[in-house]
Protein backbone atom coordinates (compact mmCIF):
# COMPACT_ATOMS: atom_id res chain seq x y z
CA UNK A 1 0.00 0.00 0.00
CA UNK A 2 2.20 2.89 -1.18
CA UNK A 3 1.09 6.76 -0.28
CA UNK A 4 2.12 9.94 -2.09
CA UNK A 5 2.90 13.35 -0.91
CA UNK A 6 3.79 16.35 -2.62
CA UNK A 7 6.11 18.95 -1.20
CA UNK A 8 7.18 22.40 -2.24
CA UNK A 9 10.83 24.15 -0.52
CA UNK A 10 12.73 25.61 -3.04
CA UNK A 11 14.51 24.17 -6.19
CA UNK A 12 12.74 20.70 -6.63
CA UNK A 13 16.60 19.17 -7.54
CA UNK A 14 17.51 19.73 -3.60
CA UNK A 15 14.18 18.01 -2.49
CA UNK A 16 14.33 15.36 -4.88
CA UNK A 17 18.14 14.70 -3.80
CA UNK A 18 17.20 13.96 -0.45
CA UNK A 19 14.02 12.25 -0.89
CA UNK A 20 15.30 9.75 -3.11
CA UNK A 21 17.79 8.73 -0.86
CA UNK A 22 15.33 7.72 2.27
CA UNK A 23 14.39 3.96 3.08
CA UNK A 24 10.62 3.30 1.94
CA UNK A 25 10.50 6.38 -0.76
CA UNK A 26 9.92 3.97 -3.69
CA UNK A 27 10.17 7.43 -6.31
CA UNK A 28 10.09 11.01 -6.49
CA UNK A 29 9.13 12.84 -9.47
CA UNK A 30 9.99 16.93 -9.87
CA UNK A 31 7.03 18.90 -11.32
CA UNK A 32 4.53 21.85 -10.53
CA UNK A 33 0.94 22.44 -8.67
CA UNK A 34 -0.84 24.76 -7.48
CA UNK A 35 -1.52 26.93 -10.51
CA UNK A 36 -3.65 28.48 -13.19
CA UNK A 37 -2.04 27.23 -16.53
CA UNK A 38 -2.54 23.53 -17.88
CA UNK A 39 0.62 21.75 -18.55
CA UNK A 40 3.08 24.35 -17.88
CA UNK A 41 6.75 25.11 -18.83
CA UNK A 42 9.65 25.70 -16.50
CA UNK A 43 9.86 29.09 -18.37
CA UNK A 44 6.36 29.91 -17.34
CA UNK A 45 6.57 28.20 -13.87
CA UNK A 46 10.04 30.38 -13.09
CA UNK A 47 8.17 33.56 -14.52
CA UNK A 48 5.80 33.56 -11.71
CA UNK A 49 2.90 33.91 -14.22
CA UNK A 50 1.48 30.15 -14.03
CA UNK A 51 1.29 30.28 -10.74
CA UNK A 52 2.95 27.21 -9.91
CA UNK A 53 4.98 25.44 -7.33
CA UNK A 54 8.00 23.83 -7.87
CA UNK A 55 7.35 20.36 -6.06
CA UNK A 56 8.51 16.94 -5.79
CA UNK A 57 5.92 14.14 -5.31
CA UNK A 58 6.70 11.49 -3.03
CA UNK A 59 5.99 8.06 -3.54
CA UNK A 60 6.69 6.18 -0.18
CA UNK A 61 5.74 2.67 1.49
CA UNK A 62 4.34 4.16 4.97
CA UNK A 63 5.18 0.35 6.73
CA UNK A 64 8.33 1.71 6.02
CA UNK A 65 8.86 5.55 6.31
CA UNK A 66 6.22 7.49 8.11
CA UNK A 67 4.57 10.60 6.53
CA UNK A 68 5.57 11.96 9.51
CA UNK A 69 9.31 11.18 9.22
CA UNK A 70 9.11 12.74 5.88
CA UNK A 71 7.58 15.83 6.93
CA UNK A 72 10.09 16.54 9.57
CA UNK A 73 13.27 16.07 6.93
CA UNK A 74 11.35 18.23 4.92
CA UNK A 75 11.07 20.98 7.88
CA UNK A 76 14.90 20.15 8.24
CA UNK A 77 16.03 20.68 4.61
CA UNK A 78 14.64 24.22 3.75
CA UNK A 79 14.04 27.29 5.58
CA UNK A 80 9.94 27.26 6.18
CA UNK A 81 10.59 30.95 7.62
CA UNK A 82 11.27 32.82 4.17
CA UNK A 83 8.21 33.74 2.04
CA UNK A 84 8.48 32.24 -1.87
CA UNK A 85 12.51 32.56 -1.17
CA UNK A 86 15.06 29.56 -0.40
CA UNK A 87 18.51 31.02 -0.28
CA UNK A 88 19.41 32.55 -4.19
CA UNK A 89 16.32 30.94 -5.46
CA UNK A 90 13.38 33.97 -5.25
CA UNK A 91 9.84 33.84 -6.50
CA UNK A 92 6.73 32.39 -5.34
CA UNK A 93 7.09 29.01 -7.61
CA UNK A 94 9.95 28.68 -4.32
CA UNK A 95 7.42 28.91 -2.16
CA UNK A 96 7.22 26.75 1.27
CA UNK A 97 4.00 23.99 0.77
CA UNK A 98 2.74 20.90 1.81
CA UNK A 99 -0.15 19.72 -0.87
CA UNK A 100 -2.11 17.10 0.67
CA UNK A 101 -4.60 14.22 -0.60
CA UNK A 102 -7.07 13.54 1.58
CA UNK A 103 -7.88 14.96 5.67
CA UNK A 104 -5.24 12.63 7.05
CA UNK A 105 -2.38 14.32 5.30
CA UNK A 106 -4.10 17.66 6.46
CA UNK A 107 -4.26 16.98 9.92
CA UNK A 108 -0.85 15.72 10.11
CA UNK A 109 0.70 18.31 8.25
CA UNK A 110 -0.93 20.88 10.52
CA UNK A 111 0.45 18.84 13.68
CA UNK A 112 3.97 18.58 12.60
CA UNK A 113 3.56 22.51 11.48
CA UNK A 114 2.59 23.36 15.05
CA UNK A 115 5.30 21.17 16.34
CA UNK A 116 7.86 22.88 13.98
CA UNK A 117 6.71 26.26 14.68
CA UNK A 118 9.04 25.88 18.14
CA UNK A 119 12.35 25.28 16.37
CA UNK A 120 12.42 28.34 14.36
CA UNK A 121 12.54 32.26 16.14
CA UNK A 122 10.39 33.39 12.64
CA UNK A 123 7.17 32.54 12.02
CA UNK A 124 6.72 29.60 9.52
CA UNK A 125 4.99 30.02 5.97
CA UNK A 126 4.27 27.02 4.86
CA UNK A 127 1.21 26.75 3.33
CA UNK A 128 -1.15 23.89 3.55
CA UNK A 129 -3.37 22.82 1.09
CA UNK A 130 -5.06 20.45 -1.07
CA UNK A 131 -3.20 19.36 -4.28
CA UNK A 132 -4.60 20.75 -7.47
CA UNK A 133 -3.24 20.55 -11.10
CA UNK A 134 0.23 18.52 -10.70
CA UNK A 135 2.46 18.01 -13.77
CA UNK A 136 5.55 16.64 -13.95
CA UNK A 137 8.56 18.63 -14.82
CA UNK A 138 10.61 18.35 -18.06
CA UNK A 139 12.44 15.00 -18.08
CA UNK A 140 16.02 16.67 -17.87
CA UNK A 141 14.84 17.97 -14.42
CA UNK A 142 14.63 14.37 -13.11
CA UNK A 143 17.41 13.08 -11.77
CA UNK A 144 19.12 16.45 -12.06
CA UNK A 145 21.47 16.10 -8.86
CA UNK A 146 22.34 12.78 -9.71
CA UNK A 147 22.82 13.23 -13.29
CA UNK A 148 24.54 16.41 -12.90
CA UNK A 149 26.66 16.18 -9.82
CA UNK A 150 29.66 18.85 -11.25
CA UNK A 151 27.00 21.62 -12.22
CA UNK A 152 27.68 24.67 -10.39
CA UNK A 153 23.99 24.81 -8.28
CA UNK A 154 24.88 21.26 -7.80
CA UNK A 155 28.03 22.16 -6.08
CA UNK A 156 27.48 24.42 -4.41
CA UNK A 157 24.16 24.08 -3.03
CA UNK A 158 22.48 20.64 -3.38
CA UNK A 159 25.58 18.78 -2.46
CA UNK A 160 26.08 20.49 1.12
CA UNK A 161 22.14 19.66 1.86
CA UNK A 162 22.23 16.30 0.78
CA UNK A 163 25.59 15.91 3.17
CA UNK A 164 23.75 17.92 5.78
CA UNK A 165 20.84 16.22 5.55
CA UNK A 166 22.97 12.40 5.43
CA UNK A 167 24.92 13.46 9.05
CA UNK A 168 21.36 14.48 10.54
CA UNK A 169 19.47 11.50 9.43
CA UNK A 170 21.34 8.78 8.97
CA UNK A 171 19.10 6.00 10.16
CA UNK A 172 16.56 6.97 8.27
CA UNK A 173 18.95 6.27 4.89
CA UNK A 174 18.64 3.23 2.71
CA UNK A 175 21.63 1.42 2.80
CA UNK A 176 22.41 2.22 -0.70
CA UNK A 177 22.51 6.22 -0.23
Amino acid sequence: MMETITLGGGCFWCLEAVFTRLRGVQAVQSGYCNGHLPNPSYEQVCSGASGHVEVVQIRFNPEQIALRSLLEVFFAIHDPTTLNRQGADVGTQYRSGIYYQDSGQQALAQQVLAEQAARFEAPLVTEICPLRDYYPAEDYHQRYFERNPEAGYCSFVVAPKVERFGRRFAALLRPDA
